[in-house]
């Protein structure tokens, strides 16, 4: 009977002399995961942040230029109200199994947060937790490393996945439409226009104004123009863009974006609140995005080589006034 335990140990320690191996490469490689992920750092800084009024948490239709789904605010004034539908409420609820932690979320974040803590340190994953030490606790330790390394391989393909070209023909100014409304006209850029079926319909001077004002923001952004910011976007979004700034130059470093070229984009929905215009619109560009060191320009994150990038942009437009960014949406 002692040879079975000593066994047991024996095997427990190598066990935790694995797992405290990969507690370690999680600790280093997430860090620097990130830090690349800041490379990502154009206006907006790579979030989804902004207000789409009584659309905030619902999602925008798919198009061509965005397929796929939208990704949810990180940061927004408009919080979920009861005149929201059910859907559009789903994203804040709580509850036990609730995206915003509930019970469970904070209980497996807890055990999770304690077990990586404990593998550091020589505890066990579940070290403190009864001195469960069996084979289920080593089988549970696996398990949870395994999750966290699976999610964040999934989280780091999903953001470094180029988007994928649209393969349809293109004649005219070079855009698609959504659906098989294709119409083309010169002069509208990258942007196809269709979707004349909207409840707010759009017009190409319009097009054209989305147009210009994603290089403008970009431009205003990278000279750190907070006084043009407030004249191409709303006051919610350029808060979020003098905090971003602010976080800039406590690091001493300044974002730079150049060379930004609309290659697509299409309407996908547009609609009127009130006495408010909104337009939200998929765009994909091309675009040179590095930060460099704000004393000696050195580079930081980024590349000196273009890239491109895929978003979903929405705007506003009050009486008598033009249109201004009112959110900027990551696809996913």
């Amino acid at each position: 009977m002692p040879g079975i335990w000593d066994r047991h140990m024996n095997f427990s320690q190598s066990c935790r002399s694995l797992f405290k191996t990969i507690a370690v490469v999680l600790a280093l490689a997430l860090p620097t995961a990130l830090a690349i992920s800041s490379a990502d750092a154009r206006v907006g800084g790579g979030m989804s942040s902004g207000s789409r009024g009584s659309r905030t948490y619902s999602a925008p239709p798919s198009t061509t230029t965005a397929p796929g789904s939208t990704s949810q605010f990180n940061r927004s004034y408009t919080q979920p109200g009861a005149g929201m539908n059910s859907a559009a409420t789903a994203p804040a609820r709580g509850g036990l199994f609730g995206r915003g932690g509930g019970f469970l979320g904070g209980l497996a974040a807890g055990f999770l947060g304690a077990g990586l803590l404990g593998m550091l340190f020589g505890g066990g994953l579940f070290g403190g937790l009864g001195g469960l030490s069996s084979i289920i606790g080593l089988v549970l330790q696996i398990a949870l490393v395994f999750l966290v390394v699976r999610l964040a391989m999934s989280w780091w393909q999903r953001r470094h996945t180029p988007q994928a070209a649209y393969a349809g023909a293109s004649t005219g100014g070079g855009g698609v439409g959504p659906g098989p409304q294709t119409n083309f006209r010169s002069g509208l850029g990258g942007f196809g226009f269709g979707a004349n079926n909207a409840p707010l319909e759009i017009q190409p001077a319009d097009y054209e104004a989305f147009e210009r004002l994603l290089g403008d923001i970009q431009a205003a952004w990278s000279n750190e123009d907070v006084a043009k910011l407030h004249t191409f976007a709303t006051p919610e979004m350029v808060s979020y863009f003098e905090k971003d700034l602010a976080d800039n130059r406590a690091r001493n470093v300044v974002n730079k974006v150049t060379n930004v070229k609309l290659l697509q984009g299409d309407l996908a929905e547009a609609w009127r609140e009130g006495d408010t215009d909104y337009a939200t619109v998929a765009l994909r560009f091309a675009l040179t995005d590095k930060t460099v060191d704000r004393n000696t320009g050195a580079l930081v994150a980024g590349s000196e080589q273009p890239g491109e990038a895929t978003e979903v942009w929405t705007f506003a437009r009050r009486p008598g006034g033009a249109w201004e960014l009112s959110a900027i949406q990551q696809t996913n």
